[in-house]
């Protein structure tokens, strides 16, 4: 999950920074989650999959599908 985390990132042109600051947090913090160190919580493993528009499974390493799943009518 980790190395597919710092893919998208760098496929998306974005350095550790510009991502930390999308999601609302510190690099240093962001980069915990890239390196596995820290756990990614479930409201930020949503915001990445919105920003790169693909899945949580997607991220998660789960499916290597990177196309989103249709969006859940609320």
């Amino acid at each position: 999950m980790y190395q597919r985390l710092r893919d998208l990132r760098e496929d998306h042109d974005m350095n550790q920074t510009q991502l930390a600051k999308l999601l609302g947090m510190s690099q240093t913090g962001y980069s915990k989650y890239e390196t596995g160190e820290n756990d990614v919580p479930t409201a930020i493993l949503i915001k990445l999959a919105n920003i790169y528009n693909t899945s949580v499974d997607y991220l998660l390493g789960l499916t290597d599908e990177e196309e989103p799943y249709p969006t859940a009518k609320h």
